[in-house]
């Protein structure tokens, strides 16, 4: 029998979810159902359910680099994105890496910087160094980063409220130094649709769609990211794939399920063919 061809692939540096809502476990399902082939380097082991993170262990730095340069030494990546990072001596090291692996903005593979410095509930999960590192280290080699409105706070010192307040919000990120900026709404609940805001220091493009009266978004933000990294990885324009993106995880949220107490995950099953019977 002939060789099947290597499909593309796509690397998520980012935490395990032990709930399988969030983190690593949402990257690995969504670049399989995108068909990629997912890469992992994992930053943290986190103890968490739906009532929230209770406990985590950080992965050592050393390691996390060291997971990134094996496979893209020898697999390849295509595109690249991270989550949580846990830590600014984390962040070195991903910096570092990536460096080393040509990811990153003017490099040869897209650098997606999903800025995870807040939990579900808004709390920020990096301490001033992380978040100053991350400013400083990460968003100069994004080509393109991915906050939600809890994260610009963070990040920005901006409170957002309203679309044109995003607007501004995407100029300020820009001049951090990503190439693109792509500002998430699902926080702006007063808002009756869910327009994202995707910016590249000159035009603004809108990526419309429906605000599903669901609580169970846990993983939404991962997913979108990991989508639209997914798109890169098979060689869409940033347009393409941030379309791509905000359509997969449309389509996720409206499947979403309740699982455990609390919020529940965004579904990947929706791509899925029926099993015949």
């Amino acid at each position: 029998m002939p060789e099947e061809p290597s499909p593309r692939s796509a690397l998520t540096i980012a935490g395990s979810d032990s709930g399988g809502a969030a983190g690593l476990q949402a990257d690995l399902r969504t670049f399989l159902t995108c068909g990629v082939h997912g890469l992992v380097a994992v930053t943290a082991v986190t103890v968490q359910n739906t009532l929230g993170v209770h406990d985590r262990a950080d992965v050592a730095p050393h390691i996390v680099a060291g997971q990134i340069e094996a496979v893209a030494s020898d697999m390849g990546v295509h595109a690249a994105k991270t989550g949580m990072l846990a830590s600014a001596e984390i962040i070195h090291a991903v910096a570092g890496a990536c460096d080393k692996a040509g990811i990153g903005r003017g490099a040869a593979v897209p650098f997606v910087v999903d800025p995870v410095a807040a939990s579900m509930t808004g709390h920020p999960l990096f301490d001033d160094a992380g978040l100053a590192a991350l400013r400083d280290e990460l968003l100069p080699r994004a080509t393109l980063v991915t906050p939600n409105l809890d994260e610009v706070r963070l990040l920005t010192g901006m409170t957002v409220t309203d679309r044109e307040g995003m607007r501004t919000a995407a100029a300020v990120l820009h001049r951090l130094g990503p190439q693109y900026v792509l500002v998430k709404s699902g926080h702006l609940v007063s808002d009756p649709e869910c327009v994202d805001l995707l910016f590249d220091g000159s035009t603004f493009v809108e990526l419309p769609g429906p605000r599903y009266r669901t609580p169970h978004t846990h993983g939404a933000g991962d997913t979108m990211a990991s989508a639209l990294t997914a798109g890169l990885a098979k060689g869409m324009s940033m347009v393409e794939a941030a379309r791509y993106g905000k359509w997969f995880v449309s389509q996720a949220v409206e499947h979403s399920y309740p699982m455990g107490a609390k919020v529940g995950p965004v579904s990947a099953f929706w791509r899925l063919a029926p099993e015949e019977r």
